[in-house]
C-alpha cells in the first residue's frame, strides 16, 4: 500500500546487505508493511564507479534519487534516510514535497562537525585522524568500534562489515565521500520541510550524538521526535525492532502488534533404542513398515495429549508441550504403545523457555532435553528437576537419577525418572 524508499548511509552494497542476518530481518521488516525500495548511490556498491573527482555532489544526488523513484514508479514515497542518508533526504522532501509523502530520519544530522553556533557532533579537530583511523583499517572491519560498540568482539559480524566496506567502496572512494559528507552543513533547510516527519534516535549513539536528532526535530515544522536507549548507530544492530516498530506505527497509523519469540515450553525427544540392530535384522522394507507404525501410534498419543510434533528425524521424535504433565504422560504412552509393537523407546524432558523460529522452537531448553534422553536407559521417561518441581501434586512419581553434567552445558543437572 506505500512505498518506502532507504537512501542509505555514505556506503552501501544492495546484494551484500542481506548476507548479515540481523540487517537482512530488519529490512524483512520493513518489506512487510511497504514495496521497499533500496539503491546504491552513483560510484558505490552495485551502482558503476565513477572517478574520485567525480562523485556526486548533493544536487545530483537527488537527481539520481529521482531517477530511482521514477524507474520504480514511486510517486509519493516515504522517504527513510539513515544516518548520513538523512542530509539527502531533508534536502528531497524540501526541494521535492510533491514528490515525497512523508520522512522519517534515523541516527541523522544537519551539520556533523560542531562549532561555536552549533555544539553538538564532531569537534574539527578530530575528523581527520577519524578518517584516517577508519581508512587505515578499511575492509578490516574497522568501522565496528565507531559505530557498533556493542558488536565488538563478534567476529563474524566484523568479517561481514570487512567485506562489506571492501565491496561497496575502495579507500579512495570512501576517504573522498566521507570528506564531501563532513562538510555538508543543511540547518538552514530544515524550516522548509513541509511533510511529516518523524525523527528517531538513539540517546547514547556514539557516531552521531542524539543532540542531532532534537535539533531537527526542533527545527521541522511538527516533526515527531524518538529517543530510543542504545548506543549503536546502525540501525539494524541493537533493539531493532524498536527502531522499526516507530517506523511501521508512523507510517501505517497502527502499531505493531508484538510478535511472540520466547514461550515457555515442555520438549519431548524420544527415540527407538536398538534401531540399527532392527533394521539388519529386518530389512529396509521391514523396518520403514515398523517405523511407519511406530510414528503413527506416536503422533495419536501427541493428538491425545495436546503435544505439537516439532520433527522426526530417523526413529527420533522431537515435540513440545504446553504442560509438563502432559509431556510426560504423553511419553509414558509413546512408550508403552511402543512396546505393543516390540519396540522400545528412551525418552528425555524439559521444560524451560524457548526460542520460536519460523513457528518451531529452539534454543538451551531444546538442547538439554536432547541431552536428557541421550541420558536416558530403554523404557525409561528421564526428566529433568524443573519438570519434577513443576508437576508436584499431579500424582507422578519420580525417582533420583543423580546429577549428571549434559555436553556443552557448564551446570550439572540432577535427573529423575518418572512413572505415572
Amino acid at each position: 500500500p506505500v512505498d518506502l524508499v532507504v537512501v542509505s548511509e555514505l556506503i552501501s552494497h544492495s546484494e551484500h546487505r542481506w548476507d548479515e542476518p540481523k540487517l537482512a530481518r530488519s529490512l524483512r521488516r520493513l518489506a512487510s508493511f511497504s514495496r521497499l525500495i533500496q539503491f546504491d548511490r552513483r560510484g558505490t556498491g552495485l551502482s558503476d564507479p565513477v572517478p574520485i573527482d567525480r562523485l556526486p555532489t548533493l544536487e545530483q544526488r537527488m537527481d539520481d534519487l529521482t531517477a530511482v523513484l521514477d524507474a520504480a514508479g514511486a510517486q509519493r514515497p516515504v522517504l527513510v534516510g539513515f544516518g548520513e542518508g538523512g542530509v539527502e533526504s531533508i534536502l528531497y522532501a524540501a526541494t521535492h514535497p510533491e514528490r515525497v509523502s512523508s520522512l522519517v530520519l534515523y541516527g541523522a544530522w544537519p551539520r556533523f562537525i560542531a562549532n561555536d553556533e552549533y555544539p553538538t557532533g564532531w569537534h574539527r579537530d578530530t575528523i581527520e585522524p577519524l578518517i584516517e583511523g577508519i581508512l587505515a583499517v578499511w575492509g578490516q572491519g574497522g568501522l565496528v568500534p565507531h559505530v557498533a560498540p556493542s558488536m565488538v568482539g563478534d567476529e563474524r559480524f566484523g568479517r561481514w562489515l570487512a567485506t562489506f566496506e571492501r565491496v561497496a567502496a575502495s579507500p579512495g572512494t570512501a576517504s573522498a565521500l566521507m570528506r564531501i559528507a563532513l562538510t555538508v552543513d543543511i540547518r538552514h533547510v530544515l524550516p522548509a520541510v513541509r511533510v511529516p516527519t518523524l525523527v528517531i534516535h538513539r540517546i547514547d549513539d556514539r557516531f552521531s550524538p542524539v543532540g542531532h536528532g532534537r535539533f531537527i526535530a526542533d527545527h521541522i515544522l511538527d516533526a515527531k521526535l524518538v529517543e530510543l536507549p542504545g548506543a549503536d548507530h546502525p540501525f539494524f544492530v541493537g533493539d531493532a525492532d524498536a527502531v522499526i516498530d516507530e517506523i511501521e506505527a508512523f507510517v501505517t497509523g497502527t502499531r505493531p502488534i508484538p510478535q511472540v519469540d520466547r514461550v515457555l515450553a515442555t520438549v519431548l525427544f524420544a527415540d527407538i533404542v536398538g534401531s540399527t540392530e532392527l533394521v539388519v535384522t529386518l530389512g529396509d522394507a521391514g523396518w520403514r513398515d515398523l517405523l511407519e507404525a511406530y510414528l503413527a501410534t506416536a503422533r495419536r498419543q501427541l493428538e491425545r495429549f495436546d503435544g505439537k510434533e516439532i520433527d522426526t528425524a530417523g526413529d527420533g521424535l522431537f515435540a513440545s508441550f504446553d504442560g509438563p504433565a502432559r509431556a510426560v504422560r504423553c511419553a509414558s504412552a509413546i512408550r508403552d504403545a511402543a512396546r505393543a509393537l516390540g519396540l522400545e523407546v528412551r525418552a528425555g524432558l524439559h521444560t524451560g523457555e524457548s526460542e520460536v523460529i519460523a513457528g518451531k522452537i529452539g534454543g538451551v531448553t531444546v538442547h538439554v532435553a536432547a541431552r536428557v534422553a541421550a541420558l536416558a536407559e530403554p523404557g525409561e521417561v528421564l526428566v529433568s528437576r524443573t519438570i519434577k518441581d513443576l508437576v508436584a501434586g499431579s500424582g507422578i512419581r519420580f525417582e533420583h537419577r543423580g546429577t549428571h553434567a549434559l555436553k556443552g552445558l557448564r551446570e550439572t543437572w540432577a535427573l529423575f525418572r518418572a512413572d505415572v
